[in-house]
């Protein structure tokens, strides 16, 4: 099966989980393969805030998701924390877009010093060290000086810190178009044409 492009999404615990599986959604329709990674506090925060209870088990998981979104054989597949020989693990095959969406500060400062006790923390270090494209989507607040300095350091080695702030300028109407607000500015930021919010001086579409 042919698809457009491949990229790694990577949901951990911080709050946010609408933004996670609402750029799953889009991924999908736009026909990329999606390789997905869900930490054990991503579950607990996707049955809290989506009521959502994704199997613990990689294949089951996959199964489920590719119901969900009607996905195409093989266009989701998720990996467990220990896969270490799925794709992701190695610069020779792992996608050269990846983003952890939403991301904890614990994820971020794992990835800042490149621990990789884990698959998303290995598959964001491949991303780094292959001089990828990684974008963090990290929703905390008050940001701490330990959290600004992790983000800095990322940001100087050309990881995207994409703070999960929706504007107010396209005058939601809901909360999913703040979601589709977050949304759409990764998407820009992936390459990917996008019709959930115009650019700032075009008409707002709907």
């Amino acid at each position: 099966m042919a698809f457009k492009g491949q990229i790694t999404l990577a949901i951990t615990g911080a709050s946010g989980a609408p933004y996670a599986l609402r750029l799953l959604e889009i991924l999908v329709k736009a026909e990329y393969q999606v390789f997905v990674l869900i930490s054990s506090a991503a579950r607990v925060v996707l049955a809290t805030e989506e009521n959502l209870q994704i199997p613990a088990n990689p294949q089951s998981a996959t199964e489920w998701l590719q119901e969900r979104y009607q996905a195409k054989a093989e266009q989701i597949r998720v990996f467990g924390k220990d896969e270490w020989f799925s794709p992701v693990a190695s610069g020779s095959a792992a996608p050269k877009q990846m983003v952890v969406c939403p991301c904890s500060t614990g994820t971020l400062s794992a990835i800042a010093v490149g621990a990789s006790d884990n698959l998303i923390e290995r598959a964001a270090d491949v991303v780094i060290k292959e001089r990828g494209q990684l974008i963090l989507v990290p929703r905390e607040m008050p940001l701490s000086s330990i959290h600004l300095e992790n983000m800095l350091k990322l940001s100087n080695l050309g990881v995207t810190i994409m703070p999960a702030s929706p504007g107010f300028y396209h005058n939601p109407q809901s909360i999913q178009d703040l979601v589709d607000f977050v949304v759409a500015r990764i998407l820009d930021h992936l390459g990917l044409d996008q019709d959930l919010m115009a650019r700032w001086g075009y008409q707002r579409k709907r």
